[in-house]
């Protein structure tokens, strides 16, 4: 799993070249709440919009997720525990006051820029 990348997956850095593209300025990586290690893919602090571009597999998208053959019940209890990480994160980031953006790998990146740029643009 060390080859698995945590940031800087190509849905993501197709995301931030179009947001880039579109005149967005964001953050990478940002670690919003001391002391706590989770992070928002892609961040616009002023804005307060936290964007999280998930993985069909590890995150169990409900269009795509299909658990391997092989060692099943392993795999599907890490995607259990990612997906209720994933919802403690959210939680977590909205009572700090963050707009929280879901967004699946598979989304049209257009679609999701759309979907960002309208988030930023309604707090500015």
């Amino acid at each position: 799993m060390q080859a698995n990348k945590s940031r800087d997956t190509g849905p993501e850095v197709a995301l931030r070249k179009e947001l880039f593209r579109r005149g967005l300025r964001y953050r990478v990586s940002l670690a919003p709440i001391d002391g706590v290690r989770r992070t928002i893919d892609i961040a616009f602090p002023g804005a307060k919009v936290a964007v999280m571009v998930d993985g069909c597999f590890w995150h169990g998208c409900p269009e795509h997720h299909r658990p391997p053959k092989a060692h099943g019940e392993y795999w599907e209890a890490k995607v259990q525990r990612n997906m209720a990480r994933d919802q403690a994160t959210t939680q977590m980031l909205q009572d700090a006051g963050w707009r929280v953006i879901r967004l699946w790998e598979h989304e049209p990146t257009r679609e999701m820029a759309d979907t960002v740029q309208r988030a930023v643009q309604a707090t500015a």
